[in-house]
């Protein structure tokens, strides 16, 4: 789990600490929140990090078996490896709060916020790697499904194969598709003919569709739109968090983001509130491009 190298005490009031790290236990109990409920955080592959950068060594191809005959020498193969550098970015997340929370210490503080604070990181985050919204990162399985790997048309059986096919034909296999609730239907209606009998493709107890898993993303996640699904071996996405969770606090801020009920943005100090920000860097990266495919609606169903 990563750490900051300074933290607040988590006995202290937040009234007088007003900057900092945010207490270990508070900060470790977000953090795993965030990767418990970031969808590409549950599929990617978790890469330790010490720093902003990491350089490390990723294995693409394993070595072959071979028959051997009585008394010959073993044939012998060599695994590929690559030499990779994956890159953290910071996300941040502004949640106004009333003044009283301020009374509370650090740690009763942050375990109040902590579900507020996990919810907008792994959002965002999932936002930005996979529909490429608000994203930092050179990469996102958007962005890596282009070519014959972009498939146009309507959820139907023979798209969805055509999906599959797609990453065959590069030699991946999914492990994984990606959905959203609003595709259930569409989903429950895919019917294969198979030596003249109906089969559905899609498992609705299971959660499979032709066997392969398939995970929905967060509802609030609107530029996932109704009619699409990617598709994708995982094992070729990587992520890694390097350090803790710092936190600001402020009352002379107007947040440009968020509107008050007359629809202007909100001042902090004309309402006597603050404000809490709290960042936390996180790093991403997908191996192969080619491991990646996706499906989508000429017209939103």
């Amino acid at each position: 789990m990563p750490t900051a190298e300074t933290f607040t005490p988590a006995n202290a009031a937040m009234l007088s600490t007003l900057t900092g790290g945010v207490p270990v236990q508070q900060g470790q109990e977000i953090i795993q929140d965030v990767m418990s409920n970031s969808l590409m955080m549950q599929l990617a592959k978790y890469e330790e990090m010490s720093a902003l950068e990491k350089e490390f060594d990723v294995f693409l191809e394993g070595p072959g078996a071979y028959w051997v005959g009585e008394g010959k020498r073993i044939q012998t193969s060599k695994a590929t490896w690559a030499k990779v550098k994956m890159y953290a970015h910071k996300l941040g997340v502004i949640i106004p709060v009333s003044r009283e929370y301020l009374n509370y210490k650090a740690g009763d503080f942050f375990t109040k916020m902590r579900p507020l604070i996990a919810e907008a990181f792994y959002k965002a985050f999932d936002a930005a790697t996979f529909c490429n919204v608000a994203n930092p990162y050179t990469q996102s399985v958007e962005e890596s499904a282009t070519g014959d790997r972009a498939i146009t048309g309507d959820i139907t059986v023979e798209k969805v194969d055509a999906l599959e096919a797609a990453l065959n034909d590069g030699g991946f296999v999914p492990n994984a598709y990606i959905s959203k609730v609003q595709n259930n239907s569409l989903l429950r209606g895919l019917i294969r003919n198979v030596d003249g009998l109906n089969e559905r493709v899609y498992d609705r107890g299971a959660k499979t569709l032709d066997g392969v898993p398939v995970f929905d993303v967060h509802k609030d996640i609107t530029d996932f739109l109704k009619g699409t699904l990617y598709a994708g071996d995982f094992n070729y996405a990587y992520y890694g968090i390097p350090y803790g969770i710092n936190y600001a606090i402020s009352n002379d801020a107007t947040l440009t983001t968020i509107k008050g009920s007359d629809g202007e943005p909100v001042n902090l100090f004309e309402r006597d509130m603050h404000a809490l920000r709290a960042t936390m860097d996180i790093g991403f990266m997908i191996l192969k491009d080619e491991a990646f495919a996706s499906l989508k609606a000429t017209v939103v169903p």
